[in-house]
């Protein structure tokens, strides 16, 4: 029993020992509920554990503590600009004992002081000087200013002078060694007296120096400008014409780069220009021009003036000062006395020329009236006028009145007629002509009444001011109303095509509107042309299974088909419009028998619209070539087909195999080639023999020239004669080409030619030199697999990447945990402020309420008391 007690008296001891934090450390080690233990699930051999045991109480003791030493204190001088900070040297380093700090704080000092270079601290261990003489060799007393040197030396402040006023030797400021003079001189220290004297004297001596100096210095000066007047007089002496001349000779010429050089300096500078403007913005001031004139027609048709538009002078009344006017022209007019009646200016108001005229007039027929009234005046200087003479005189002057204003009358009355037919004309033409604002028409029939029975200049006029005043970025609606235009217009442009002749004209010059419609909205256009074709389309299934034949279409859809090439690209692989238009056309020159001169014309048109179509792409058509075949074939008499072979529509025999085929030998030799106008399919039926035959011939040519093309656009084809072997067999064995005229002959050789003069390019199928080169097949990346949770192997880069990536994991994670740390821990600081606020006001309102308490008491003690009294 006794060994136990002394092992706890010995632990007693230790802990003793190592003071109250061991205590506490050891205490907290000690208690259970201190200590969290971090099970693992399998305990390996040789493996080091470092976080097995953890005390969390103590760890959070001292991040409260480091928190309360940093955080905290910079949260409570979050709002303070003032901070101490004290940069002695070592001043918080207690590894450095304190007569290190002295000896470190004192090096440091004289490191300073050393490197200053400022001239005015006198503090320095360099030497001051003051005009080349050193200022502690001057003695240390005042100068006697005098008035001269008053300027100049005032101010000054030398070391013996501040040494002489207020102590102190004068080698604090030197860093000359002593000499062994200076050793004798120190040791017989100079008087006061003597020191005064000598400071005296040098003073003198320099202010004669300085004034030597001064007058030397004028008198180089003056030196100075004689010379220059000198020299000057020698400049601007001219030198003789005949020593230039020979000068400018020895002038070397300017180099062509120099010159360049120079002219590029002197070229016009590129000034800038004003913004280019945005299509909004032009549509916007196109529409208010348009407008704007729109508005003076409407004014002239109705026969307003100018004048009338201009806004009239408002009312002023009596006390208006009329201090805002401006005096553009003289409004003053004469009052004169005209048939015993005041006249205010009216000759002004009917115009100028009116009054020159009258002027004149009065002129003309008052000369023999001006001498009689000279003859009156003198008379009436010599004696008075008797009444006779009185009385003849008023009868002639009412009669000459009278007269002239007849005359006027009958000249105003002339005036308004002539005004009012002026007025007249204006207005017509001003209904003649064209408005300048349309709307956009909402139906066929409002777009056909304003473009119908209008030459073709006023039609395009119109339309392009329905799409300037009506433009997409002035308002809502317009894009829509735009949209439906393009139908509007295209069905106009078949019905023309339908009358009868044809407007083709009109059709070429309506095709750039629609153009531009079809630019500014791309998917109303197609899907209106896609419309026109499946309707065409539907109707040529609809005629195949009535009738059990198809007909070539009218010239109206004819003319689409070229309108769609203009519209969209046809070069494209694929196109939502263009490729619906080729399947169509396919299906015309198979499907559609030809059966009369307007079918072969017809399809030698849509042959045309084919070769349109492919001239970029070069898509080779099999329906080109079989239809010029089966035009070739109409054209012979032999009606078995050898060498060839014809497709539908084509037969080698039967009614209508011979269209094109020309007998008779007078008609061969007037025919003369020209080209066939689309025009001519709706008057065939009128036309005599003659002109039929040459029709024929015509269509012979048109199919001779489409042949020439084809062998041009499909020449690069490896089975270019193979594809055009019966056209050649059609012109080398069966067309008598010697009963047609020489153009057509000229045109049969020149076709035969294209397509001789390609040679066959067969390439012979022969095997490969080298071998095929194979297909690379990926290998199969074999990974180890390593056990469950190690690191997997690789190259010492990708170690060490995702060495750094995991500790940058783990160091965001730290950082994030301390920062949610530190906001719980201010948090914590923010509420026990407020609570130590509530808690101090509550004691100040509990206190008040105790002395208001108390004051209330007394009061009413001394009440009372009062009444008891």
């Amino acid at each position: 029993m006794g060994k136990p007690t002394k092992q706890r008296r010995k632990g007693q001891v230790a802990a003793r020992a190592k003071g109250p934090s061991g205590a506490g450390t050891a205490l907290v080690k000690n208690n259970p509920f201190e200590v969290k233990v971090n099970k693992q699930k399998f305990n390996i051999l040789g493996r080091r554990t470092k976080h097995d045991v953890g005390l969390p109480g103590v760890s959070r003791s001292k991040a409260v503590k480091k928190r309360t030493q940093t955080l905290l204190k910079e949260y409570k001088e979050r709002e303070k600009s003032n901070v101490f900070k004290d940069k002695r040297f070592g001043e918080y380093n207690t590894k450095i004992s304190p007569e290190e700090k002295m000896m470190k704080r004192f090096a440091l000092e004289r490191q300073q002081n050393h490197e200053k270079k400022s001239i005015y601290n006198l503090n320095e261990d360099d030497e001051l000087t003051h005009y080349g003489q050193s200022l502690a060799d001057i003695e240390k007393l005042n100068d006697v200013i005098d008035s001269d040197s008053d300027t100049e030396e005032r101010g000054i402040l030398s070391a013996e002078l501040t040494a002489a006023h207020f102590g102190g030797s004068g080698g604090l400021l030197r860093r000359k060694a002593l000499t062994g003079e200076q050793d004798e001189e120190e040791e017989k220290p100079k008087s006061r007296k003597e020191l005064i004297e000598e400071l005296i004297a040098k003073s003198k001596q320099e202010k004669r120096e300085r004034q030597t100096q001064r007058e030397n210095a004028l008198e180089l000066t003056e030196k100075l400008d004689t010379d220059w007047k000198e020299i000057q007089t020698l400049l601007s002496h001219k030198t003789p014409k005949s020593e230039r001349k020979d000068k400018e000779e020895e002038k070397p010429k300017p180099d062509e780069y120099d010159m360049i050089v120079r002219e590029l300096g002197f070229e016009m500078k590129a000034q800038p220009s004003d913004r280019m403007k945005t299509e909004e913005e032009l549509a916007k001031e196109e529409q208010e021009r348009l407008q704007k004139l729109e508005a003076d027609r409407l004014r002239r048709m109705h026969g307003k003036d100018e004048q009338e538009n201009k806004k009239k002078p408002k009312h002023m009344s009596a006390d208006d000062l009329a201090d805002g006017f401006i005096l553009d022209k003289d409004d003053r007019r004469l009052l004169s006395y005209k048939g015993g009646k005041l006249n205010v200016g009216n000759e002004e108001e009917e115009g100028g020329n009116e009054e020159e005229e009258r002027e004149s007039e009065e002129e003309s027929e008052g000369e023999p009236g001006g001498e009689d009234e000279e003859e009156a005046i003198v008379e009436e200087d010599d004696a008075t006028d008797s009444p006779s003479d009185l009385e003849s005189d008023m009868g002639s002057e009412e009669e000459v009145t009278a007269n002239e204003e007849q005359k006027e009358k009958h000249k105003g009355n002339e005036k308004k007629l002539q005004s009012e037919e002026e007025q007249n004309a204006k207005i017509e033409a001003a209904r003649s002509e064209l408005p300048y604002t349309f709307t956009v028409p909402e139906s066929y029939e409002k777009l056909k009444s304003l473009l119908f029975g209008r030459i073709i200049e006023e039609q395009l006029v119109i339309l392009e001011r329905i799409q300037k005043c009506n433009h997409p970025s002035l308002a809502v609606g317009n894009k829509a109303k735009l949209e439906k235009l393009f139908g509007f217009l295209l069905e106009y442009i078949g019905e023309l095509a339908t009358v009868e002749p044809p407007e083709l004209r009109t059709i070429d010059k309506l095709v750039l509107p629609l153009f531009s419609l079809c630019q500014m909205f791309p998917e109303a256009a197609s899907n209106s042309v896609k419309f026109v074709l499946q309707d065409a389309a539907h109707d040529m299934e609809e005629m195949i299974e009535v009738k059990g034949r198809a007909t070539f279409p009218g010239l109206d859809m004819l003319i689409y088909l070229k309108i769609t090439a203009i519209l969209f690209p046809t070069s494209d692989f694929w196109h939502p419009v263009v490729t619906p238009a080729l399947v169509y056309m396919s299906q015309l020159l198979t499907k559609c028998q030809v059966m009369t001169l307007q079918d072969v014309v017809k399809g030698l048109f849509v042959c045309c619209l084919f070769l349109e179509y492919v001239s970029l792409s070069q898509r080779f058509i099999p329906e080109l070539i079989n239809f010029l075949v089966g035009i070739l074939h109409l054209s012979i008499s032999q009606k078995r087909p050898q060498g060839y072979i014809l497709v539908h529509p084509f037969r080698p025999a039967g009614k209508n195999s011979d269209l094109l085929l020309v007998c008779d030998k007078k008609d061969m030799e007037t025919w003369k080639k020209q080209n066939l106008p689309l025009s001519i399919v709706t008057r065939l039926k009128e036309s005599s023999q003659t002109e039929m035959n040459h029709f024929r011939l015509s269509c012979l040519a048109v199919c001779l020239d489409l042949i020439k093309k084809c062998a041009a656009l499909y020449e690069s084809l490896s089975s270019f004669h193979e594809i055009m072997q019966p056209i050649r067999v059609l012109l080398t064995e069966h067309i008598p080409v010697n009963e047609y005229p020489k153009q057509l002959q000229e045109l049969h050789q020149n076709a035969l030619k294209e397509l001789e003069d390609k040679g066959k390019q067969y390439t012979p199928l022969v095997c490969e030199k080298k071998k095929p080169v194979p297909l690379k097949l990926y290998m199969p990346k074999i990974v180890k697999v390593l056990e469950f949770g190690r690191k997997q192997g690789g190259s010492k880069e990708e170690q060490e990447r995702k060495r750094l990536i995991h500790k940058h994991k783990r160091e965001f994670k730290g950082a994030v945990r301390e920062i949610r740390k530190d906001n719980q821990f201010l948090a914590r600081m923010q509420l026990s402020e407020m609570m130590e606020r509530d808690s101090d006001r509550k004691r100040k309102v509990k206190n008040l309420f105790n002395s208001l308490a108390t004051q209330e008491g007394e009061w009413k003690a001394m009440k009372r008391k009062k009444f008891k009294n």
